[in-house]
């Protein structure tokens, strides 16, 4: 072997990289943003998660107070404000329906005489009175469900020591809002199933586009009397036909050899997956439309997947994500799938619910395919 030869094979590959701006990106900029982002993302706790009370407590007078004290009351004000924010409602009906419509995660209910059965139960334990605090979560969001659960245990722990009140506090968890069944598997499947949907889609359209470019088969229909729009829309039409027969064999493997849950129509879960594997798809098209060659193509596998895994709620509930970092979850397509088939498979919610998921998807589609027929015509020209 000749090293000079060597070499000079490694000059050249290092000239070639020094003139490409997306391969020095990709080398030492995408591993900062991706480390950087993974350790904003990924650090912090759930936090200022909706919940609904309840309040019926009538407070009782502990002497030698000569006022009624609430225990409630000083539950609700020993709640962390950083993990929830406690919205009040008058009746247990209002409550729930908050959370059976979304717009919080959990119910917190104090009966009329919370506090004397717990003050008597304090003084005479052989009372055949349980008192509880009764909470129904949504658990189609484990960890958001179990961050609840612990953020009240430690405020009626500190209540109960401002108060001095010894006997021990006991909460009811047993009836469940949404997924009352479901476990960490769960909640993963509906965001796996979207990750690999969209990757699988994505990756399958940029290469195959790409190809079509450098073998010279796209020039030669550029030359025919097609528009560019008409061209991107047949592309669009084959590869939705693809993804979609991908995405029917991925749902019936998950939900018939994994056992995944399923609450709500499976059609309506096919057609959240089918919506974002087209979408998916739409940005391949925008992509690969944008690189001249397939090591091009390949630069923006980074750049899509990473945030796509990282903030979409795929792995870790956008509650978890820092505050000022989840306004750029939304600006992540797949979040509105992994939430509307979350949603779908695990609280059984109809199209009434997530239709607000598919118009943004849509919207997405759209706004891709129609950047790509600008791209086209923009090389053509």
């Amino acid at each position: 072997m000749n090293i000079r030869r060597t070499v000079s094979i490694t000059r050249k590959i290092f000239r070639s990289i020094i003139h490409d701006w997306r391969a020095l990106a990709m080398m030492f900029i995408t591993p900062i943003v991706g480390i950087v982002v993974f350790g904003v993302a990924f650090s912090g706790d759930v936090s200022h998660v909706r919940v609904v009370v309840v309040n019926q407590d009538e407070g009782y007078q502990i002497p030698p107070a000569t006022v009624p004290v609430s225990l409630a009351d000083a539950i609700i004000a020993n709640c962390d404000p950083d993990v929830m924010r406690i919205d009040e409602a008058a009746t247990e009906e209002e409550g729930l329906r908050r959370v059976r419509e979304g717009k919080a995660y959990g119910l917190i209910v104090f009966s009329s005489t919370f506090t004397g059965d717990v003050y008597a139960k304090a003084l005479d334990p052989t009372l055949p009175m349980n008192p509880r605090i009764r909470v129904e979560l949504d658990y189609s969001n484990v960890t958001v469900a179990n961050a609840i659960t612990k953020a009240v245990s430690d405020a009626m722990l500190k209540a109960s020591q401002s108060l001095g009140i010894e006997s021990p506090l006991n909460m009811d968890v047993s009836q469940a809002v949404y997924a009352a069944d479901a476990n960490f598997r769960d909640f993963f499947v509906p965001g796996i199933m979207g990750f690999i949907m969209f990757m699988l889609t994505f990756i399958l359209t940029l290469l195959t586009f790409v190809g079509e470019r450098t073998s010279g088969s796209l020039q030669r229909l550029q030359v025919t009397p097609l528009t560019d729009a008409e061209l991107v829309m047949g592309y669009a039409l084959a590869f939705s036909i693809i993804a979609i027969i991908q995405t029917a064999i991925v749902l019936v493997t998950i939900v018939a050899v994994f056992d995944a849950m399923m609450v709500g129509n499976v059609l309506l879960a096919f057609v959240v997956v089918a919506v974002l594997a087209i979408m998916s798809l739409s940005l391949g098209i925008l992509c690969s439309s944008l690189a001249k060659a397939e090591a091009q193509a390949i630069q923006f596998l980074p750049m899509v997947a990473m945030p796509c895994f990282l903030l979409s709620g795929i792995f870790w509930p956008i509650e978890a994500i820092p505050v000022w970092l989840r306004p750029l979850s939304y600006a992540v397509p797949p979040t509105y799938a992994v939430n509307a088939t979350r949603s779908v498979m695990l609280r059984g919610w109809g199209l009434e619910h997530i239709w607000v998921e598919l118009v943004a998807m849509v919207a997405f589609t759209v706004a891709f395919l129609a950047l790509s027929v600008w791209s086209l015509h923009r090389s053509r020209g």
